[in-house]
């Protein structure tokens, strides 16, 4: 029989779910308490800032630091793409506008020279995107902040862990912002994180917290069922059988989506700005104590895609020099994803993050994306896939998730300097 592997994993445990159960049967424990606090502290530590402060959402954290740095009308914001719509929507509900650049092929993270070109005298800030976890060249990208003025901050959704020249992703630029959504490397089902070292914005940000709605017991207690389900159900002989009623419901399910209908035609949402709830926290500080594990386990499955990829003479992932990613998902490019994810069926859910520049947004020109100004953006869109490294994989499962795609697998650099010859 064969095995099938669920997307989502995490490193959520019989005993993990035991106590979400449990929290459930406290409602006045779980939407404020104290593990709100001591998740904030344990994760600052974690990351090697001095502050943490929580949100529901990582999009919510970096709409809040927009507004703590001051970005506003007329501000510039650089960010790369293929990105989230959800990234682009927190740049306009600050008021500011987007400018999007290109990615390189080598790693999918935002390509420097391309930044050059498009700093004008209203850019406030640059965005660093590590790309399913694979950092940014930091020295470069902060030299060419520092040479303009411009505002770091780290969008770290991906990098939960990560290393650059020994120090943790997201403790480099002036702030960072972190996601715990489900399909991340750490998962209280929905969930964001803001760090920073300056102590003036994190002021702000607690500021910014205060004025965030607590969620109400119902919100919450559907993301802990959410979470206590997940554990259950995404057992590998169940998972295809959930996954197809997922797909069928669609909006009609009762647990909660991690993007609104709001947010994917670029609308805000009623209660936008809201805390994390404190049955979260408890889940995020219980992860936070298997992080090591986890990434060591993600480690080790991203080195086996290495090897396939070496055996067949094609160009691994491209690490900065002095860098440790968390491979939340291993990236690579296959000559038809449609075909790849029909092959991919019989042993689970083959990964399509970004199939578009600006991912799920519904209305193809909203976020003022002009087409054909990031042609590798546009290319990744078309052919990438990502395959699962999560703890629920095993080493034998990764040698064999690979094998059923090698044959569609193709280089994207060579493929990219292909079409512009034509």
């Amino acid at each position: 029989m064969k095995r099938h592997i669920a997307l989502l994993g995490g490193t959520t445990t019989l005993s993990d779910t035991i106590v979400t159960a449990s929290k459930l049967m406290l409602p006045y424990n779980l939407t404020d308490g104290s593990y709100i606090s001591k998740y904030e502290e344990i994760f600052a530590k974690k990351v090697g800032s001095r502050l943490a402060i929580s949100f529901s959402t990582g999009r919510v954290g970096l709409y809040g630091l927009l507004k703590s740095f001051g970005i506003g009308y007329r501000d510039e914001i650089i960010l790369q793409v293929p990105t989230h719509i959800v990234v682009s929507n927190a740049i306009k509900y600050a008021g500011a506008t987007p400018v999007y650049v290109d990615c390189s092929l080598e790693n999918y993270n935002i390509n420097l020279n391309s930044v050059r070109s498009k700093i004008t005298s209203h850019t406030k800030a640059i965005i660093l995107q590590h790309t399913f976890g694979i950092p940014v060249d930091i020295n470069e990208a902060i030299a060419l902040a520092k040479k303009h003025g411009l505002i770091i901050i780290e969008d770290c959704v991906h990098a939960l862990g990560a290393t650059y020249d020994g120090k943790n992703i997201g403790s480099f630029g002036h702030a960072s912002f972190f996601s715990t959504e489900e399909t991340k490397i750490c998962s209280t089902t929905m969930g964001g994180m803001v760090v920073t070292d300056d102590p003036i914005i994190a002021n702000k940000m607690k500021e910014f917290q205060k004025k965030c709605s607590i969620p109400n017991f119902w919100s919450s207690y559907r993301y802990l069922l959410k979470y206590t389900l997940y554990y259950f159900l995404l057992h590998p002989n169940l998972h295809k059988y959930t996954r197809a009623l997922y797909e069928l419901f669609g909006n009609r399910l009762p647990l909660p989506r991690p993007t609104t209908y709001e947010e994917l035609i670029g609308k805000i949402p009623d209660k936008y700005e809201q805390r994390l709830s404190n049955g979260q926290a408890l889940i995020g500080l219980r992860q936070l104590n298997k992080l090591d594990e986890n990434l060591k386990h993600r480690r080790k499955i991203a080195s086996i895609y290495d090897n396939k990829l070496r055996s067949k003479g094609l160009k691994v992932l491209e690490i900065p020099e002095k860098s440790e990613p968390s491979y939340v998902r291993y990236p690579v490019w296959v000559e038809d994803r449609t075909k790849a994810v029909s092959c991919y069926k019989p042993y689970g859910v083959l990964g399509t993050w970004f199939t578009s520049v600006l991912e799920e947004a519904i209305s193809p020109s909203y976020g003022d994306y002009v087409k054909g100004s990031c042609p590798n953006a546009e290319l990744a869109a078309q052919h990438l896939v990502n395959l699962p490294t999560h703890q629920k994989v095993k080493i034998s499962d990764a040698e064999k998730l690979f094998n059923v795609l090698e044959d569609l697998i193709i280089d994207p650099v060579k493929i990219s300097l292909k079409i512009k010859d034509q």
